[in-house]
């Protein structure tokens, strides 16, 4: 049984909030959770969020949505250099 963790970024668009960007943190919950709990935003998410961040387990493929953050435009340009970094980290300095 294998298990993945991503983030994916979501934009509200008329017809719903669609994803336009994914990001692969590994398969480590303890590791995805380290790096999900560092982003910024809020909790509280409602329709008012044009931005929002899932945190989503895959299980043999299976996605469940773990947590959501709402976000503003300039929190996402944080959050996206904060996983970038966690990333080259995960990677490169095992």
């Amino acid at each position: 049984m294998e298990t993945l963790f991503y983030i994916n970024l979501n934009i509200k668009t008329i017809t719903g909030h669609q994803v336009f960007g994914k990001y692969y943190i590994g398969n480590d919950r303890e590791v995805a959770s380290a790096i999900f709990t560092q982003l910024k935003g809020s909790n509280q998410v409602g329709e008012e969020n044009v931005l929002q961040l899932d945190f989503i387990e895959k299980v043999n493929g299976l996605p469940v949505n773990i947590q959501v953050l709402g976000c503003t435009l300039s929190q996402l340009s944080e959050n996206c250099g904060i996983i970038t970094r966690e990333i080259f980290k995960m990677h490169n300095l095992k």
